[in-house]
């Protein structure tokens, strides 16, 4: 790799992802940590919609995952349940950087998720359980007094509804792409060792890291 190519260096893509992140943090004026997320539905339709991405866990051997949380009971929950599967863009404006995931899907719903839960604003908790997410709602009213009602019913200290968690992204693949003059960008695909599909590349660990034309 030429010196230009220093901020795609490392053996381990999570960490990657956890520095570009870093610097997008200081630089990105809103949500530097939102995803597209896509998946698709029972007829195989795409979907996709803007999350916050709340963890990416890294692990020594090279692996590790990306996390988000939401109600399971809504669209990209179902769509979700029913494939095991996803796919998300993080997109930095500023830093002219996008990551580019594809991979397996899990649930996150022991103490991982509880913790988060209780990070959230208390209004944020109540509103989980007032929010039918994605199903049809017949005002803003009735929204307002169900979470008057969800407010009374669970108090100042709401556990966490069964039907609202984390998901747990596994790549498969992972692009990294950083914007070059004249649309001549940098792309360097990493693709999971059960998944590799391209002879040409480098290994990394359960990587192998191939430069992708632009």
């Amino acid at each position: 790799m030429s010196a230009s190519d220093d901020i795609f260096t490392g053996d381990n893509p999570f960490i990657i992802a956890r520095s570009w992140l870093a610097e997008a943090e200081a630089t990105e004026p809103n949500d530097p940590n939102a995803i597209a997320l896509a998946t698709v539905d029972a007829s195989g339709l795409p979907d996709a919609r803007m999350v916050l991405l709340k963890e990416i866990e890294a692990h020594d051997d090279g692996g590790g995952a990306f996390v988000f949380y939401t109600n399971y009971e809504s669209a990209k929950g179902t769509q979700i349940e029913a494939t095991g599967k996803a796919a998300f863009v993080m997109h930095w404006k500023s830093l002219r950087r996008q990551i580019r995931v594809r991979g397996t899907v899990t649930r996150e719903e022991g103490p991982q998720a509880d913790d988060y839960y209780a990070s959230r604003a208390l209004q944020s908790r109540i509103g989980a359980w007032a929010s039918a997410q994605s199903r049809p709602l017949s005002s803003r009213a009735a929204l307002m007094a169900e979470v008057a009602r969800q407010g009374a019913k669970h108090g100042t200290n709401p556990a966490r509804p069964s039907f609202w968690g984390g998901y747990r992204i596994a790549p498969v693949q992972m692009e990294f792409w950083a914007d070059g003059a004249f649309r001549l960008h940098n792309r360097f695909l990493w693709t999971k060792a059960e998944a590799r599909a391209v002879a040409e590349g480098e290994i990394r660990g359960p990587w192998r890291v191939t430069r992708l034309s632009p």
